[in-house]
């Protein structure tokens, strides 16, 4: 309430400033003409003075018509004519009188009152900005949010996928809570943990699930909120950081994004990092200096861990060095069982399909799977969310919202639908290749079509068959377009960059090339390399780079043969699963491998709406293609 009644008073001393100034500048304003007795005495002949204000032997008043541009004006009085009001009186003139020591007064309190609001308002503000501990507008203050103790409602509970992280960070909360523990035996807990992954991984939730099993106060600040344009903000606020921390030890204090401060120092211009460097020597002092911080566990996180100084890397800093990974197929099932507590789900909802096809998927990926799913659900206002609002929702992750009011017409229809059939024709006669999952014609995001394959698995190694299966996959689009329309499009465009990618890996990353054998000829990253001197640096020669070229050219021109091989063989096939596509657009496994197989096709439910045609199940999600198929392939391949 005190500070509030403080607010009230400087907004009272602010509003008061700019009234009296406004009637300052006001009167200022106000054009006033001084006129000669002699002047002044034929005016009032002539009826053209309105009023006169006397005090003692100055008259003040307005006139009639203006004079000399202002319709104000003063005269003096001669001294033998003080007494000249009954002539005005006698004139019209409308005669006021006043007490001349009043109206000085006034006038007096009129000008020194804004002096004193100023200086009153001065004193204020100045008490304003010593009131945070003599820090000018407290820029040295740390912006660290404390949530206290058992304030935090998030714990281990909440966060699913990843048991080992979990494992391994119970050490800490054992800890916190039974010091002697640990201290009787010797024992010091780790100084530092930071906390490496890919965003959306859970990083942060990990971090509040330490505060809230542990149920003590917990600090959080981002690693960009220490960074200020004076210098020395930075380090003063890292300071004090601290010293709340050691107040409300055992604490946890949480830092996000550490690598907007910790990078490495002495890669700058000199001199145009130096505010960024002091904050982190600071930090570097804090965690392990002379003073010791019993009980501030420092938790960091990151998505850039390569670029970390050394110095706050080394042991007695961050001890402890724990990557958040991406879930695998069971921490993904374990990770849609939390975020779909708070949804109603249809009893045809199978969380374990839906995990197996989102391999790739963060945490956050799978809650916005989940919250997107039941958005759908209730936009098309079901009681529960269903299976195919999952499916659509995952859809729309991975590649946007279809396009219906794309209109293609007949001949790039039939364009698009040989180039996903040529996909799922070669990838179903290929051992080692995934599962096609579905084919579809549907425009979605920057894609015209899409053939998906699911994987059965999660994959953590590619053999040499699967990638070479794989590039023949890529490549059946290609070759149906050439083998049954005579001609070729755009639209193999995504598909022949990545085959070309995956081919070099092959030759020049994973030494699988039989011709130049077992050897990395993978080029060396230059950090201090301009844009125009390249990014990397060759570490073999011309006649080398010459082999690498004709290797990777023959792996790919051995995909295409085998994936022309297999279309040419099944001509039939191809014939009806394109027609079948051109009327239904999209087809299902159970669709796909029934028209394969000669056999008539399943019944299926309606439709649904337009806004809800069914959606994708898809391996690792790909960039979309500038042309007509999007074929999701191998991530990181």
């Amino acid at each position: 309430m005190n500070a509030q009644l403080r607010s009230v008073l400087l907004w009272a001393l602010i509003i008061a400033i700019v009234i009296v100034s406004f009637g300052l500048l006001r009167k200022a304003s106000v054009k006033e003409v001084e006129l000669p007795f002699g002047q002044f005495t034929a005016l009032v002949d002539k009826g053209e003075v309105k009023d006169a204000l006397v005090k003692g032997t100055t008259v003040r008043g307005e006139l009639k018509n203006p004079v000399e541009g202002a319709t104000r004006y003063t005269v003096t009085l001669p001294g033998d004519l003080q007494n000249y009001t009954p002539e005005l009186v006698k004139k019209g003139v409308d005669v006021k009188a006043s007490d001349s020591n009043a109206s000085q007064y006034v006038m007096a309190l009129f000008y020194i009152l804004p002096a004193v609001l100023l200086i009153g308002f001065w004193i204020f503000f100045m008490r304003q900005m010593q009131s945070g501990g003599n820090k000018a507008m407290s820029f040295g203050k740390s912006k660290a949010r404390m949530m206290p103790e058992g304030g935090n409602k998030v714990t281990f509970k909440d966060v699913a996928g990843i048991e080992e992280v979990k494992e391994e960070l119970q050490e800490i909360i054992d800890f916190l809570k039974d010091p002697g523990r640990f201290k009787k035996l010797g024992g010091k807990i780790p100084k530092g943990v930071l906390l490496m992954g890919a965003p959306g991984t859970g990083k942060t939730l990990l971090a509040k699930a330490i505060a809230g099993e542990a149920n003590v106060p917990f600090f959080s600040i981002s690693g960009s909120e220490f960074v200020e344009l004076f210098v020395g903000v930075g380090a003063s606020r890292v300071r004090d950081m601290f010293e709340q921390a050691k107040k409300n030890a055992p604490c946890i204090v949480f830092i996000d994004e550490i690598d907007a401060v910790g990078r490495n120092r002495g890669f700058g211009v000199a001199g145009s990092h130096e505010e960024r460097e002091q904050t982190l020597n600071q930090l570097l002092v804090e965690m392990d200096g002379f003073e010791a911080n019993e009980g501030v566990i420092l938790i960091a996180a990151t998505n850039r861990p390569d670029v970390l100084d050394q110095a706050l890397l080394r042991p007695g800093r961050f001890d402890r060095r724990i990557v958040v990974p991406r879930p695998d197929l069971k921490g993904r099932e374990e990770i849609l069982g939390v975020h779909v507590r708070a949804i109603k789900l249809s009893p045809d909802v199978d969380l374990s399909i839906v995990a197996r096809g989102t391999p790739g998927f963060s945490g956050a990926d799978l809650a916005n799977l989940c919250n997107e799913g039941a958005l759908r659900a209730a936009r098309l206002g079901k009681k529960a969310v269903e299976m195919e609002d999952f499916e659509f929702a995952k859809d729309k992750v991975l590649m946007g919202s279809e396009r219906r009011s794309l209109i293609l017409s007949e001949e790039e229809r039939n364009v698009v639908a040989h180039h996903e059939a040529g996909h799922a024709i070669v990838a179903f006669h290929l051992p080692k290749a995934d599962p096609v999952h579905k084919v579809s014609i549907v425009p979605r995001g920057m894609a015209l079509g899409v053939t998906q394959q699911l994987p059965v698995d999660d994959r953590y190694n590619y053999s040499r068959e699967y990638l070479e299966e794989e590039m023949a996959v890529l490549l059946g689009g290609r070759c149906a377009e050439e083998i049954f329309l005579g001609s070729v499009t755009t639209g193999a465009g995504n598909d022949l960059e990545k085959v070309a990618e995956m081919a070099r890996n092959m030759v020049t990353v994973w030494g699988m090339s039989e011709r130049l054998g077992p050897l990395s000829y993978k080029g060396e990253r230059n950090p201090f390399g301009t844009f125009w001197e390249g990014g990397t640096s060759a570490q073999y020669s011309e006649e080398t780079a010459r082999e690498i070229d004709e290797e990777v050219k023959a792996l790919v021109l051995a995909a295409k043969k085998r994936a022309e091989t297999i279309l040419g063989e099944h001509r039939d096939r191809m014939e009806v699963i394109v027609r079948t596509l051109l009327e239904r657009e999209v087809l299902d496994r159970a669709d796909f491998e029934a028209l394969l197989k000669g056999e008539p096709l399943p019944l299926h439910a309606a439709a649904p709406p337009a806004e809800a045609e069914p959606s994708r199940e898809a391996a690792p999600a790909a960039k979309p293609a500038p042309g007509p198929a999007l074929r999701e392939g191998l991530e990181g391949a």
